[in-house]
């Protein structure tokens, strides 16, 4: 347990350090503190904060920097969250509501402003469900022996493609790949509509089989993919800024860039029972991860659908300010989504 006095020469070393990543010695806190204290008893103060494992070294005669206990300790004990102005909240209530009924539309859009906001890399995950089954389907005419084929799942998925046709797209074709929709794929898990059950259409198709073919392999290959997990990244060139990331750099990208143990790290968060946590340095269970502080946000989709959201940055990041506005992104994400039948957690 440390004291008041301890605890104020703390929050100020992390404080300067976050703004200018240099050490901060006695003589600078003495200026500091809004009391008087002698530079013995703060050399004194430091040293023993040292011990506890809030405070190191880099060189004998420099001052001290924080460490990863530290930064904890801030977060839970020091933090002074620093609103949002009005116009913050304005863009941010505007842009997620433009995609408030499509999850994974949401949630990128949320993702690009987690990342402008706090200068960090964002991310949003989906997690596959083996479950989801087909809704509804649409064939939609676009001229030239094109249409465009839509897909709705029972988790709210929204999937599209264009096809190019063998034939025109008149009012019987359509009709008759409405009734071979209901009769074959709808209300069937996303898993089980492969070539296997397109396959199985050809007695009702019959003369028309080839030219339903390119929507049929269409409507397969957009199942597979919405039955999938996904994790999309953004902002990842703005980790080039924060030196503090340093020789971990280069492992941090290729972490991102081959997303294969993230991606597992959210999929057990998303099972878990946490809602939403922040990982510190040696907190993070992915070792490429040690030296970054990372959000995670868990949505769940209609009950069974999961998804997270979240920032990578280094131990640097300005938590008085990135926090609130983390908060505040999600936040609305669930009050918007909420009516969707998606809910927070």
């Amino acid at each position: 347990m440390i004291g008041n006095r301890q605890s104020d020469i703390l929050g100020l070393i992390i404080n300067h350090y976050i703004r200018t990543g240099e050490p901060m010695g006695s003589k600078t806190l003495c200026q500091l503190l809004p009391y008087t204290v002698s530079s013995a008893t703060i050399r004194n103060d430091m040293a023993s904060l040292g011990e506890l494992g809030f405070l190191c070294q880099r060189h004998t005669s420099g001052g001290r920097v924080p460490t990863n206990a530290s930064y904890r300790y801030y977060v839970d004990n020091l933090l002074n969250p620093k609103d949002l102005f009005p116009y913050e909240k304005q863009k941010i209530d505007e842009v997620l509501s433009v995609n408030a009924s499509d999850p994974e539309r949401l949630l990128s859009d949320a993702a690009k402003l987690l990342s402008d906001a706090t200068g960090c890399a964002a991310y949003f995950s989906t997690v596959k469900d083996e479950y989801d089954c087909l809704q509804g389907v649409d064939l939609i005419p676009a001229g030239n022996k094109k249409a465009m084929l839509v897909m709705l799942t029972v988790g709210g998925k929204i999937k599209s493609s264009v096809i190019q046709m063998p034939c025109v797209i008149d009012d019987e074709f359509r009709k008759l790949f409405y009734i071979i929709s209901r009769q074959f794929f709808i209300g069937v898990p996303l898993t089980e509509i492969n070539m296997g059950l397109i396959q199985s259409t050809a007695p009702v198709l019959a003369g028309r089989i080839f030219d339903m073919i390119p929507v049929l392999s269409s409507l397969c290959s957009l199942c597979r993919e919405a039955g999938q997990g996904t994790l999309s990244i953004v902002g990842q060139t703005k980790l080039l800024a924060q030196q503090e990331l340093g020789e971990s750099l280069y492992s941090l990208l290729t972490l991102l860039a081959e997303k294969k143990k993230l991606e597992a790290l959210l999929t057990k968060f998303a099972k878990s029972n946490l809602g939403s946590a922040l990982f510190i340095g040696d907190e993070n269970p992915v070792y490429e991860l040690r030296n970054t502080a990372m959000t995670v946000t868990k949505f769940r989709y209609y009950d069974d659908q999961l998804a997270t959201l979240g920032i990578i940055g280094s131990l640097r990041i300005d938590y008085d300010s990135i926090l609130p506005r983390i908060d505040y992104i999600t936040k609305t994400c669930s009050d918007l989504l909420r009516e969707g039948g998606i809910r927070y957690e």
